[in-house]
């Protein structure tokens, strides 16, 4: 996170975009529960074994990720941080159209199912380029906001539990890093707006794709383990948690959006495992 004026008052509008991201997330979630479909699990190790492999290997993931986009900003590359960016998030938006549009269909009788749902994937998919490449408005921001719900919900369904949460709390502490001594906070400074899609600028406050994707991924989480109750502790628990961090980008200007959500989101799923 971090702000875009000199001077930075937060109020609770600035949750807008973490709050849209929640909800699609909890309804995309609540989609794949009452459909027919399984999801393949995202994590290269088997759960439980492998679970400590599985957090450290989406943090190396995400590290060399951030590393080689702020080698390509230093070096002025802008088109082939355009192709990377786009081939990532044209890929990502087929991928949760097309497992959302099945689970959808599966629900009813649809003729040329396959078809349809290749076809709708596809179309939204171009939309969703057209708004987040050559757009600046509200269709701009609404887009990488469905896209991170969307797509948090995806992992939270897709990630055993042992390993999401671990992913999670690593992720938080990379986090850390990353903003203040990392290829992250480099690039804020730089300039998050020559990584187009990245990105949600609102109320002059800007919120990393990544961290509205995780936010998702936390309360779909939740939700498959705990059930509605213990997920709208954990969503309250991710809104209070981002809210103190824009309190604090009030003086600091820039401050990592992850730690004191995933502390207070996952803590309701705790107490769920230990109760």
């Amino acid at each position: 996170m971090r702000t875009l004026k000199g001077k930075f008052n937060a109020k609770p509008v600035h949750l807008t975009p973490v709050l849209i991201s929640l909800l699609v997330g909890v309804l995309c979630t609540f989609l794949v529960k009452e459909s027919s479909i399984d999801l393949y699990s995202a994590t290269p190790f088997p759960e439980g074994i492998g679970s400590l492999g599985n957090g450290l290997y989406f943090v190396i993931l995400a590290g060399i990720g951030a590393s080689l986009l702020y080698l390509l900003m230093k070096r002025k590359n802008l088109r082939l941080i355009a192709l990377i960016t786009g081939f990532a998030l044209t890929a990502a938006t087929f991928l949760v159209s097309t497992v959302y549009l099945y689970a959808l269909l599966t629900m009813y009788y649809v003729p040329y199912e396959t078809a349809l749902v290749l076809v709708l994937a596809i179309s939204i998919t171009v939309v969703a380029d057209y708004e987040i490449f050559r757009t600046n408005g509200i269709g701009n921001s609404l887009t990488i906001m469905l896209l991170g719900g969307s797509l948090g919900a995806f992992l939270g369904k897709a990630i055993p539990t042992l390993s999401a949460v671990l992913i999670l709390s690593f992720l938080a502490v990379y986090d850390v890093f990353a903003v203040y001594r990392g290829p992250v906070g480099k690039m804020a400074r730089e300039g998050l707006e020559q990584l187009r899609g990245l990105s949600v600028s609102f109320k002059d406050v800007q919120i990393g794709l990544g961290d509205l994707t995780f936010y998702s991924m936390l309360v779909s989480l939740v939700l498959s383990n705990a059930g509605p109750i213990f997920c709208a502790a954990s969503a309250i628990g991710i809104l209070s948690g981002a809210f103190l961090a824009f309190k604090l980008l009030e003086k600091k200007g820039m401050f990592p959006g992850l730690p004191f959500s995933v502390a207070l989101g996952l803590t309701p799923l705790i107490i769920w495992l230990v109760l």
